[in-house]
């Protein structure tokens, strides 16, 4: 079994991602699930969710839920999930066409309330870094807001490079630390997989913490069997 986890990742961190679409529930998952593993009291986050469903009692939303199901930290759903939105896309239109007003200090409440709860809190966004959450704020307000640092799925496939370069500028930019990476098969006729894994390892200035392959269903025990828990603590110490 790889190294404790504990001494280096008790705060938590913020999973993004290079675009919607990339794997970043089953990563936030599976780094939920490590964490419990290795004996910490862990909870997942997510701040905003767009996309609901009615189960016959309440409106859910499959991300959320992913999250919960890893988590061995039971505290209210609202603080988890503060804002459930119906429609299924960006938070900003889906929040305007049911007057939602998204407040990021109430988010930073919720994370508060979640971190004296737990050990440690992982927090998943929506979409990528830089999806607007309202008229003024953006993703990356949130970050900023909450001082977390970031771990950035890839999605590998054709563009991705180029995704998660501008990803880790606008990370850098905003003074925040991207603390490793995830490179996510997503394309399973993508020819060219070892050549661009081989150029984000010689271009992103942080570990690559997995390589998920292709495997449709993978669970978050599965993902978590492959993220390299030393390579999350050398990224912290």
């Amino acid at each position: 079994m790889n190294p404790p986890a504990s001494r280096a990742l008790h705060q938590g961190m913020f999973v993004t991602g290079t675009d919607t679409g990339v794997g970043k529930t089953l990563v936030a998952s599976a780094l939920v699930h490590l964490h419990v593993a290795h004996g910490l009291r862990c909870a997942g986050m997510k701040p905003v969710a767009s996309g609901a469903f009615h189960d016959g009692q309440r409106w859910c939303n499959e991300d959320v839920l992913a999250l919960e199901a890893q988590a061995n930290v039971r505290v209210p759903p609202q603080w988890v999930n503060p804002y459930l939105l119906r429609r299924a896309t960006a938070p900003h239109i889906a929040a305007a066409e049911e007057g939602v007003a998204i407040e990021l200090e109430h988010l930073a409440a919720c994370h508060a309330h979640l971190r004296a709860a737990s050990d440690c809190v992982i927090v998943e966004g929506a979409g990528g870094f830089m999806v607007p959450l309202d008229a003024r704020h953006n993703t990356d307000d949130l970050v900023a807001r909450l001082g977390l640092p970031v771990v950035l799925v890839v999605g590998m496939r054709l563009g991705c490079i180029n995704h998660a370069l501008l990803t880790q500028q606008a990370i850098a930019a905003r003074g925040l630390t991207l603390l490793g990476w995830v490179a996510n098969e997503i394309d399973p006729e993508e020819a060219c997989m070892d050549a661009m894994v081989e150029s984000l390892q010689a271009r992103l200035r942080a570990p690559m913490l997995a390589r998920l392959p292709w495997l449709p269903g993978m669970s978050a025990a599965q993902a978590a069997a492959r993220i390299s828990s030393t390579a999350l603590i050398d990224a912290t110490t």
